[in-house]
C-alpha cells in the first residue's frame, strides 16, 4: 500500500488563515483538520482548532483541542504562551499549573514567557504564584517597563503597596508618562497631595495619535487625581473623556441585557425551597452589582477559620458553557439561556465542585465572589442546592457612580454611559426581585450601609444564614492575608469605612440624568 501523498502545509495553513479572516470557521476548521491529519501531535495546530471551534461556538470541542495540545507537552515558548491562554479561557487551572511544573528553572525562561505565565496566574486569582514569575523577570532585567508595571499591579493585589510604588517609580524614571503607569499609580493613591502628577497626565493626553485605551487610562487616572485635589469640575471632564474613549472600544447594546433578563424570567419556573443539603464543601456565592461591596464581604467572611476565600471566578459560567456546549461572551448570554432548558443541573453542580477542588483547603465553606453571577442565581440554586447566596445591596447612586469611575478591562461594558448604566441597574434590580420571588429563603440581602455602619450584627446574620458560628476575626478586613485581585484591592485593606458624605456628592449636578433614570420603574 503506497504512502499518502505529502501535502503543502504552508499552502493549507494560508488557506485556513484566510478562511478564519473571512469568518468562515467551518472552512478554517476543515483546513486545520487536514494539517492535524498529517501531524497529529502538532500543538500549534491543535490550538488553532481550539480557537476556531471557540469562534464557531463549539465550547466542548474547543476545550478538548486545548487539552489535546496540553497533552503534547509543547516546549516552544510561543506555543506555550498560546496554550496557557487557552487553558485559562476554559478555567483549566490544574492543567495550567502542570505547564508551570514542566518549565525549566525560571532563570532559563525568557522574560515574555515569564510575563505571560504571571498574567494567566493572576487571571486565575493566584497572585502569590504570579509574583514569583515577576520577581524572576525583574531580576533578569530590573528596568524593563512591562515587568515593572505587571509586578506593581500584582503587588497591589497582595497588599505590598510600598513595593508597588517603588516599581512604578523605577518605571517612571525609564519611561515617564506611560498610560498604564499613570493608571496604576492613581489606583494606589499618593502620599503627597500636589498637582505635579495631574500636570504629567494632562501633558501625556496632548500627545498625538493616542489609542482610545491609552486615552481611557490617562483620563481615568487624571479624574482620580483631580478628585483627590478637590478640583471636581475638571475631574468630571476627565471622567467624561475617559468614558467616551473606553466606550468607543466596546461592542455593547442595552437590548442584549433586556433579552437575557426577559428570557431568564420567562423560562425559569418557580422552585420549591430545597432540603437543607449538607454536602461539603459548601459554596457561598456573593453576588450583586460590581462595586457594591462584594469584595469587602468576601474579605470579612474569609477571615473566618471555616471559610476559604477564592475571589472572582468564572467557574460556574464554565460549567454552564460545558453543559450547553456554547461559548458565550461574559457570564451568560441568550444562547446559554435558550440551551439551558435541556441541561442536567445535578451534573452542572458536580462539575463545578470537581473543577473547584484544586483551589480549596480543609475548610467546609468557600466563597465565589463574582458579582455578575446574579444572572446565574436561578441556575446556581438548581445545580447546587446546598449553596448559600449572599446578595450585596448598596445605594443605587453610590453603586453606579463607583462603576462609572472604575476602568474595567472589557467587562461591564454598560458602565461608561449614564443612560446605559442606569438601564443595566434597573434590569439587575428587576431580576433580583424575580429571584427573591421564585427562590424564597435562598438569598440573603446584605446591606452595604448597615455592614459599614455597624458590622457585627450584619455579620452575625450572614454567619447564621451560612450555617457557621460568628467569629470576631470577621470584623477586621486587615486580618486576612489573602490576595485580592479586584478593583477594591487597596480600599478593602483600609478596614471597614463608613462615609458621611458619599463620593458622588460633588458631582450631583452632572449625575442628575443618572439619578432621574434610576428612579424610573
Amino acid at each position: 500500500m503506497s504512502a499518502p501523498a505529502p501535502i503543502d502545509r504552508t499552502a493549507i495553513r494560508r488557506q485556513a488563515e484566510a478562511c478564519a479572516e473571512a469568518r468562515d470557521f467551518p472552512g478554517a476548521i476543515a483546513a486545520f483538520e487536514r494539517l492535524r491529519e498529517s501531524a497529529p501531535g502538532d500543538a500549534d495546530v491543535l490550538l488553532q482548532l481550539s480557537y476556531m471551534h471557540s469562534l464557531a461556538g463549539n465550547y466542548r470541542r474547543a476545550r478538548d483541542f486545548a487539552l489535546q495540545a496540553h497533552a503534547t507537552k509543547p516546549r516552544q515558548p510561543a506555543v506555550v504562551k498560546e496554550l496557557i491562554a487557552r487553558l485559562r479561557t476554559f478555567n483549566e487551572g490544574e492543567a495550567l499549573l502542570e505547564c508551570v511544573e514542566r518549565l525549566p528553572p525560571l532563570r532559563d525562561v525568557e522574560i515574555p514567557l515569564l510575563l505571560a505565565f504571571a498574567a494567566q496566574l493572576s487571571y486565575l486569582n493566584l497572585p502569590e504564584r504570579a509574583v514569583v514569575f515577576l520577581d524572576e523577570a525583574r531580576r533578569a532585567d530590573p528596568d524593563f517597563p512591562p515587568t515593572l508595571l505587571s509586578r506593581a499591579q500584582v503587588l497591589t493585589y497582595l497588599g505590598r503597596f510600598d513595593e508597588a510604588h517603588a516599581d512604578l517609580d523605577r518605571c517612571e524614571k525609564r519611561t515617564p508618562g506611560l498610560p498604564k503607569l499613570c493608571w496604576l499609580r492613581s489606583n494606589l493613591g499618593r502620599k503627597s497631595v500636589d498637582d505635579r502628577f495631574a500636570r504629567t497626565m494632562i501633558a501625556s493626553l496632548q500627545r498625538p495619535n493616542l489609542k482610545p485605551d491609552d486615552v481611557a487610562m490617562l483620563a481615568f487616572a487624571l479624574h482620580a487625581e483631580l478628585d483627590r485635589l478637590g478640583r471636581h469640575e475638571q475631574a468630571w471632564q476627565a471622567l467624561e473623556l475617559g468614558c467616551r474613549a473606553k466606550r468607543s472600544t466596546l461592542d455593547y447594546a442595552a437590548r442584549q441585557t433586556d433579552v437575557v433578563v426577559d428570557r431568564l424570567i420567562r423560562l425559569l419556573p418557580a422552585y420549591d425551597a430545597p432540603d437543607n443539603a449538607n454536602v461539603d464543601p459548601i459554596p457561598v456565592f456573593i453576588v450583586g452589582m460590581h462595586r457594591s461591596g462584594t469584595t469587602l464581604l468576601e474579605q470579612l467572611l474569609a477571615a473566618h477559620p471555616e471559610v476559604h476565600g477564592v475571589g472572582e471566578l468564572y467557574d460556574f459560567t464554565s460549567a454552564m458553557r460545558h453543559a450547553t456546549d456554547h461559548h458565550c461572551r461574559g457570564v451568560i448570554d441568550a444562547g446559554i439561556v435558550d440551551r439551558a432548558s435541556g441541561v442536567e443541573f445535578g451534573e452542572v453542580g458536580r462539575r463545578y465542585l470537581d473543577r473547584m477542588r484544586w483551589r480549596l483547603g480543609s475548610e467546609r465553606f468557600f466563597t465565589d465572589k463574582l458579582p455578575s453571577n446574579f444572572l446565574n442565581v436561578g441556575y446556581i440554586a438548581r445545580a447546587l442546592p446546598q449553596a448559600k447566596i449572599l446578595h450585596m445591596v448598596r445605594d443605587p447612586v453610590e453603586t453606579c457612580f463607583s462603576n462609572l469611575r472604575e476602568l474595567f478591562s472589557d467587562a461591564n461594558a454598560y458602565s461608561y454611559d449614564l443612560g446605559e448604566l442606569a438601564h443595566y441597574h434597573r434590569q439587575y434590580r428587576r431580576l433580583m426581585t424575580h429571584w427573591h420571588a421564585t427562590l424564597p429563603g435562598r438569598i440573603l440581602d446584605v446591606d452595604y450601609a448597615r455592614l459599614t455602619g455597624d458590622p457585627e450584627p450584619v455579620l452575625r446574620e450572614v454567619a447564621a444564614f451560612c450555617g457557621i458560628d460568628f467569629d470576631p476575626a470577621m470584623l477586621d478586613t486587615r486580618a486576612a492575608r489573602r490576595g485580592v485581585a479586584t478593583a477594591s484591592a487597596v480600599q478593602v485593606r483600609q478596614g471597614i469605612q463608613k462615609r458621611d458624605v458619599p463620593k458622588w456628592a460633588p458631582y450631583a449636578a452632572q449625575l442628575q440624568p443618572l439619578i432621574d433614570a434610576l428612579r424610573m420603574s
